[in-house]
């Protein structure tokens, strides 16, 4: 197998849960493959390098291998090589999120049904 489609590889990747959120992500311009916006159906190759985006924060990964199936973790993470500016910013950020933590007032309580059915609201998926 020389190429795939960069969404499949994506989901396989462990990047995103499903295959069709990783087309999201394509569409919604997340994802760069070799400094050029991807969409879901470009070829990505061994040696590419990737520019991610998605919750889990912002990764620069090489390509080193292909796979059309999901594996376990282990497996995903032998496809691709995180480069170490990506981990270094990566770490930094979990540090700032982390030191803000201790600045941020705990809630008195928990919400109450009213104000969780707000917050569902709030965040548009309700």
């Amino acid at each position: 197998m020389e190429s795939l489609r960069i969404d499949k590889w994506l989901w396989a990747a462990r990047f995103f849960k499903t295959r069709a959120q990783a087309a999201k992500g394509c569409e919604l311009g997340r994802i760069e493959a070799n400094g050029r916006e991807a969409k879901p159906a470009r070829e990505v190759r061994v040696g590419d390098m990737l520019h991610i985006r998605n919750e889990g924060g912002a990764f620069e990964v090489e390509v080193l291998a292909l796979s059309h199936v999901r594996g376990p973790a282990s497996a995903a993470q032998a496809l691709y090589r995180e480069t170490e500016a990506s981990q270094a910013a990566r770490q930094r950020a979990a540090a700032e999120r982390k030191a803000m933590q201790e600045f941020l007032p705990a809630p008195a309580s928990r919400p109450s049904k009213r104000n969780r059915r707000r917050i569902i609201q709030f965040r548009g998926r309700g």
